[in-house]
């Protein structure tokens, strides 16, 4: 069973498939700790906040509101809510405090493409053509490392960006693992107009790619 806050069909907004109608699946739990995260309410997975699954659907706002849901349950409510996109993705949380094996094949034998945007901080289960978001969570408060297995199994890197400090991270966490990744989306914390410079100027410099979160500035989810 997975614990799921929300569904939704939108637009994937970040790094390679930006621009993608896309469904989201947003898994409840999470104990990496970021300090700019924007979905804490899904870090506390208490049972005082479970709901039905169709009530995960229907939110209007952010909440630590979620439900147990089997993989085949996860695809009927999508033919029930009629989703004319193909492409899932799945997040949190950290999705990869589960076995994501079971929903990524059911959803690939119905004709969906997958993609797990994870921490790199667990072991990702998941089948080989499932696109792997990396968004390496370096020196956070929860204590955990990234996992090289993570960095190796990773198609994209996206790393959000503040300071420069969080570039050397990243380029000593490439060191460290001996991973250097095709694909690296630097992207700005906020949109802040310091870290978007520094976002630009790194990407140019360094021949990475930029990710500017479209979403939010056309407004969407």
């Amino acid at each position: 069973m997975y614990q799921i806050n929300e569904i939704f069909e939108t637009i994937q907004g970040e790094a390679s498939y930006t621009g993608t109608p896309s469904i989201f699946v947003r898994l409840q739990g999470c104990p990496v700790g970021c300090a700019w995260c924007d979905t804490k309410q899904t870090w506390d997975a208490s049972d005082s906040y479970v709901v039905s699954l169709e009530q995960t659907v229907e939110k209007k706002a952010d909440s630590q509101h979620w439900a147990h849901a089997s993989a085949e349950d996860v695809l009927v409510l999508f033919q029930q809510r009629g989703y004319l996109a193909k492409h899932v993705v799945i997040t949190g949380g950290e999705p990869c405090l589960f076995d994501l094996n079971p929903l990524c094949e059911l959803l690939h034998e119905h004709g969906y493409s997958t993609q797990i945007e994870t921490s790199g901080t667990f072991a990702i289960k998941a089948p080989a053509q499932t696109w792997v978001t990396v968004s390496p969570k370096i020196n956070m408060r929860g204590g955990y490392d990234v996992l090289a297995s993570a960095m190796q199994r990773a198609d994209e890197i996206k790393h959000p960006v503040a300071m420069q400090k969080h570039v050397d991270e990243l380029e000593a966490l490439f060191a460290q693992t001996g991973v250097t990744p095709k694909l690296v989306y630097l992207q700005p914390i906020s949109q802040k107009a310091k870290a978007t410079k520094l976002a630009i100027d790194t990407c140019i410099q360094k021949n990475w790619r930029l990710s500017v979160q479209v979403h939010k500035y056309i407004g969407i989810n």
